[in-house]
């Protein structure tokens, strides 16, 4: 059996991008026919959110135009097309790989439709090779960066000598509804932004690398309105519950505890949560959860605070600030993400 590593993670951001102090007069001038309350509510809701900045497919002024879900979905393809093609060529290039010499192509994105996938493109844009087995995921939200690494590591630890590559793209500005004044949509507003980021995986002896020591999903009964999105004729709009931070307070020691024990490990042993910060409040009940051990998020909060939650993207940007860092051999971090389902994704990683 081979051992499966992570060798790098490359981001790509879109050229568009705004402060939430720049947003805020947009979101006024929206929300100018509302009741006034309500108004300095979700303006509060922005100021509150932890991003200071975002990035975009689409201009500010663009986002807040009413436009089809066709002409969004055109916007949302081809940036796809870009930011994938500029994460993957960024990713091959720092770590010295050759575009055929990848054997797995992962591409994974819920924010918009493309058939041929992404990943189709990628194999004509890059000439990647003829034969290389690819796998588009779609439905995963949130959590599909993680569920990308899962998927690698197991066609990785069957292969031995293989390489795989996961690139993750989102826009959820593309998903913004103009005529949608539900809190679940004022949420995802304030914390939403757009990028792509690339993780390269390998099971060859010479690549070096952290190494997958397992992983695994948690999926919770009876939660499936929790997170997703209803597909109108506006575009995809978003379903997020409130309670989303409470039932991973309440599932936290059984989506943890069970996977890390067969793992032969202990939440105790884990020195780094590379974990995906869904939200504002989502942040601060893991960190109180891992912060009794005496243990930060920090990295997760600044990821949040400089690009915002860029749905299935945003854990890899987490695990690239952890690869830029010298960790101690025979660390571990617990790579974690949420998504619709409701589940878990979880990847135990050791330096």
């Amino acid at each position: 059996m081979g051992e499966a590593k992570i060798i790098g993670v490359s981001k790509a951001l879109p050229k568009y991008s705004r402060t939430t102090k720049e947003i805020i007069p947009f979101v006024n001038l929206w929300l100018g026919d509302q009741e006034e309350r309500f108004r300095r509510k979700v303006v509060k809701i922005f100021e509150g959110a932890g991003v200071d900045k975002r990035y975009g497919i689409m201009s500010i002024e663009e986002v807040f135009t009413a436009t089809s879900f066709e002409d969004k979905n055109s916007v949302y393809a081809q940036a796809a097309k870009e930011l994938g093609t500029k994460a993957l060529q960024s990713a091959l290039k720092d770590s010295n790989w050759e575009p055929d010499s990848l054997d797995y192509i992962i591409t994974v994105s819920c924010t918009g439709i493309m058939i041929p996938s992404l990943d189709a493109y990628l194999v004509n844009a890059l000439q990647l090779r003829q034969d290389i087995v690819r796998l588009p995921v779609t439905e995963m939200g949130c959590a599909a960066g993680v569920s990308g690494m899962i998927y690698a590591a197991n066609f990785l630890r069957s292969n031995p000598g293989k390489r795989a590559a996961i690139i993750a793209l989102e826009s959820p500005t593309a998903t913004f509804q103009l005529n949608d004044y539900s809190m679940a949509n004022m949420v995802s507003a304030a914390i939403f932004g757009d990028g792509a980021a690339c993780v390269l995986l390998s099971s060859k002896a010479l690549d070096k690398g952290p190494k997958i020591v397992g992983e695994g999903m948690y999926h919770f009964y009876d939660a499936i309105g929790m997170m997703g999105f209803d597909l109108t004729n506006t575009g995809l709009k978003m379903i997020l519950d409130p309670k989303v931070p409470e039932t991973i307070e309440e599932h936290f020691p059984l989506l943890t505890n069970p996977f890390l024990e067969g793992l032969g490990s202990t939440i105790e042993r884990v020195n780094h949560l590379v974990f995906h910060p869904g939200g504002r409040k989502i942040v601060q009940t893991v960190e109180a959860l891992f912060g009794k051990l005496g243990k930060n998020i920090d990295l997760t909060r600044k990821v949040l605070r400089e690009y915002g939650n860029m749905s299935s993207a945003t854990v890899l940007y987490v695990l690239e600030e952890f690869m830029k860092k010298d960790v101690p051999k025979g660390e571990q971090g617990l790579i974690l993400s949420f998504g619709p389902g409701f589940s878990a994704q979880r990847v135990l990683i050791e330096w």
